[in-house]
């Protein structure tokens, strides 16, 4: 507990806010059978800090007192945690709400207020789906699924508990069910199949009803051949449907409809639907009102009964995806008789709406790309088989204005080719992703560095849908380094707590017998052998869990994946040979290597990142006290990357067979903490002047791109980082931006592949950190350092993060050599605040009081503070 100076209390007793369950405001279905519960503690004034929680948990909200809470009473419990405070009260009943409520007593024992309730709400647990069957069937289009059922009386509330693979689109009494899209999450279905929760209370009617799906491949039906064998997973099947609606009546009565046998089936007017190739819709064979009561299905077939995949049923927890945003064109362009290409501005991932006029049967293609040549919307792909990717066809019904927008698949796109019609096309762009929250804002007066926060922005966003992907246009897989090197940045700009304890699952899903994980997660076994090992990509596994418990203090996530990953390591460990990793990947794609990585050995880079998430490792097993000896394993290993690859007399790291200097090969070990500490400054030197050598312009690939920055900047080189992050002629991002990008690219030349790809957009981490200054140093912030060390050519900047614990804000602004900086602390936290200045009786803080001592190190006075609002003067920054 941080002390207070005599005679300091906080401004009022603490109250909570943002209360949330299993990192979800009000969960609709759970399985988690103990589920962990988080609030954000506020409190005026200086050095609030919380010292004990009691929660109540009751069937009703009326019922949340001490005396009438009829589910769990926690008592007062000492404690300053906020986040993963788990449930640990009687079993709890399957398809249920609860509501909750909590209170907090501070560091001089002033209880505060109960706050308002909130809910969650049980999923199936393990009562399951009951007598639900899988159902589908044989037909030629996607299939249209209805189930027939009578509604007697009032009804208090009703649940639909579903899973369509690979995606369903519900539909009950004619209206859509929920908002979701491309759902259910995509998974390794041989280990883990979700479903949803829906309530559908409000689409019941007296009377007849008619509950439906459409259902969509996905990667669970997926037909066309690619690289990567999805159409020949182990899961691979026809579509298929479980379901099970619980109906509860004021009266107590409770009715339920399962799929089974007694549904109805027919193909729909979804002729063909590919995540790769597009989907075609024949107009001509809608169905009007198939999902309404009145509709005559006496032609339909019976469902049949079909087996389900292998893959335990659990409740989907992550964020859906959504559609975000609707977007019109910037402009339409007729390139020739019938061809239209529609820019809409932006690089984006989702699909396109098509508003028409035309005769029935005209065929309308729309053909989506990220650039276009020569009078036409580039859409390539040589990983899969034929000349059709990411086009969508239209066939019209010819009854007057139609309108159609796909529903089982979504490409990465700028531009649209529209063919088929001769009247300029009316289309819109529907932006689709995984709605996370986003978390931090960021401003600055240098320009730049606000188009790499909403370049990375976009960019990332567009690669979530369900699973972290590598582009939207090309692959759509979950390339395991990808993440590892932009997980940081992800984590510091959107809320993934519920989306990367999805994938971390999935990770594990997807670990063979061996312990070995392959280099994109999910897997349809693809990546064990094609491209692999490739230590630095699956290495993602222990460096993610140790980052999610950094961001929100995730002890439970830990526990969890312990078994697993230490088997994996253990594979990893069992192949080094000469105290080095081999692997085949490397630092990809570097300036002038464009299909691949530079000649440096990649047992360098395999190395440093087998020897990084051992580190992690060892700090996981100390966490929750489980024994191990990864830190003499990680040990071992630098000291074989330092015997194989260190000139020790230049300061220089180097590979045989490659006769330049890499930056990577330098970087990477600095970043790691590898060097041998007497040669730090001289390898850190020779990296800065390696760079000024090159004109201030980097050789990085994906692997050194995120650490260059941030490590010449701790050597005392920020000058140096910024002059390469406002490069603007080649290898840069201000080129990329002077060619007209808006988001992140694959490769650093104006050819890239894929102009949608986040592992090359790291730069974003070093702005936060650096430039604006903020870290996080401890689990769920409840450490950070501020320190704006790269401020060269700016003026000012902001950030502002919602964490876990609350607001974390940081500002500075400089006029001449006088230096404001204003620091937010949430209840919970100490900030260490690093002021730029020549001498500590330069700076003055406010509220001077409550700041304490302060130290002189290196250029920055520094003080350490609690939770308030501080502002820190310098007169000679």
């Amino acid at each position: 507990m941080h002390a207070l100076p005599d005679g300091w209390t906080p401004g009022g007793p603490l109250d909570a806010g943002t209360l949330r369950t299993e990192y979800a405001e009000r969960p609709l279905g759970t399985d988690v059978r103990r589920p962990r519960f988080g609030w954000v503690a506020t409190a005026p004034g200086y050095g609030a800090t919380q010292t004990a929680y009691q929660i109540l948990i009751a069937s009703a909200p009326e019922l949340l007192t001490p005396e009438s809470a009829d589910v769990w009473d926690s008592g007062k419990v000492t404690s300053s945690r906020t986040v993963g405070v788990e449930y640990d009260g009687p079993p709890l009943t399957a398809r249920t709400r609860y509501h909750w409520t909590v209170r907090l007593w501070d560091g001089q024992d002033l209880v505060g207020p109960w706050v308002a309730p909130e809910w969650f709400e049980t999923a199936l647990l393990d009562e399951g789906f009951a007598g639900a069957r899988w159902i589908g069937g044989a037909t030629d289009g996607a299939p249209l699924l209805r189930r027939l059922f009578a509604v007697g009386g009032a009804v208090k509330q009703a649940r639909l508990y579903a899973c369509g693979l690979g995606y369903a689109e519900l539909r009950l009494n004619g209206h859509r069910v929920g908002d979701a899209v491309l759902d259910p999450g995509f998974t390794d279905y041989d280990h883990t199949v979700l479903y949803v929760t829906h309530d559908v209370t409000d689409l019941l009617q007296s009377g007849d009803n008619v509950v439906g799906a459409e259902l969509g491949r996905g990667f669970f039906g997926l037909t066309t051949p690619n690289a990567w064998r999805w159409h020949q997973a182990p899961w691979t099947a026809e579509p298929r449907l479980l379901a099970r609606l619980v109906i509860e009546y004021d009266d107590g009565r409770t009715a339920e409809v399962v799929s089974d046998e007694t549904w109805q089936l027919t193909g729909g007017p979804t002729v063909s639907n590919d995540l790769y190739t597009g989907e075609t819709y024949d107009a001509r064979r809608a169905l009007p009102g198939w999902d309404t009561a009145a509709f005559d299905d006496s032609v339909w077939a019976a469902a049949s009964v079909v087996d389900g995949p292998r893959g335990s049923l659990q409740a989907q927890a992550h964020e859906p995806i959504r559609v975000v945003e609707t977007v019109e064109p910037t402009e339409v362009t007729r390139v020739r008789p019938g061809v239209w290409i529609v820019d809409f501005g932006r690089t984006a991932a989702g699909w396109t709406t098509l508003t028409v006029t035309a005769d029935a049967g005209t065929a309308i293609s729309l053909t989506h790309g990220e650039t276009v040549a020569d009078g036409n919307v580039v859409a390539e792909n040589v990983h899969v088989e034929g000349d059709r990717i990411q086009r969508d066809v239209y066939i019209a019904a010819g009854t007057g204005a139609e309108e159609w927008e796909p529903r089982f698949s979504y490409k990465g796109f700028r531009y649209v080719q529209v063919e088929g019609t001769t009247q300029r096309p009316h289309v819109q762009l529907r932006v689709a992703h995984s709605d996370v929250r986003n978390v931090t804002r960021f401003a600055s007066t240098q320009s730049s560095y606000e188009q790499f926060d909403r370049a990375m922005r976009r960019t990332i966003l567009n690669n979530l849908h369900g699973i972290p992907t590598d582009t939207p246009f090309m692959e759509k897989n979950g390339w395991t380094g990808d993440a590892q090197v932009g997980g940081p940045t992800m984590l510091a700009t959107l809320d993934l707590a519920r989306f990367f304890t999805k994938w971390l699952g999935d990770i594990r899903d997807s670990q063979a017998e061996s312990g070995q994980l392959p280099v994109i997660v999910p897997s349809s076994g693809w990546g064990f052998t094609d491209l692999s090992p490739a230590t630095e990509w699956p290495t993602v596994y222990p460096f993610l869990l140790r980052e999610m418990h950094r961001a929100y203090d995730d002890e439970r996530l830990l526990h969890e994946h312990w078994e697993s990953l230490t088997r994996y390591l253990t594979w990893e460990l069992d192949r080094v040979e000469e105290g080095l990793s081999v692997s085949v990947l490397g630092d990809w794609l570097p300036p002038g290597y464009g299909s691949g990585p530079a000649p440096e050995d990649r047992r360098l880079t395999g190395t440093a990142y087998l020897y990084r998430a051992l580190i992690a490792a060892a700090e996981i097993g100390d966490l929750i006290g489980k024994p191990h000896d990864y830190r003499k394993a990680a040990a071992d290993l630098s000291d074989g990357l330092n015997r194989a690859f260190l000139d020790r007399e230049s300061g220089v790291y180097r590979s045989g067979d490659d006769p330049d200097y890499r930056q990577t090969s330098n970087a990477v070990p600095l970043a790691f903490g590898m060097v041998p500490e007497g040669l730090v400054p001289r390898v850190a030197a020779n990296l800065a002047a390696d760079v000024r050598a090159r004109g201030f312009h980097l050789n990085t690939g994906c692997l050194g791109v995120g650490v260059l920055l941030p490590v010449l900047t701790a050597h005392g080189y920020a000058d140096v980082a910024t002059k390469v992050a406002l490069q603007r002629s080649y290898p840069s991002w201000l080129y990329w931006f002077g060619l007209g990008a808006d988001t992140m690219w694959e490769k650093w030349e104006e050819d890239s592949r894929s102009r949608n790809h986040y592992f090359q957009g790291t730069v974003v981490q070093w702005v936060y950190e650096n430039v604006a200054g903020l870290r996080n140093l401890d689990a769920g912030w409840q450490r950070i350092l501020v320190r704006p060390d790269a401020r060269d050519q700016v003026s000012s900047a902001s950030i502002r993060t919602d964490t876990v614990r609350g607001r974390v804000a940081v500002t500075w602004k400089r006029v001449s050599r006088v230096l404001s900086l204003d620091v937010e602390v949430p209840v919970g936290t100490t900030a260490e605040v690093h002021v730029p200045s020549a001498a500590a009786a330069d700076v003055s803080a406010v509220p001077a009081p409550f700041a304490g001592e302060a130290a002189y190190v290196d250029g920055y006075t520094v003080y350490t503070v609690p939770a308030g609002l501080w502002n820190f003067t310098s007169r000679s920054a």
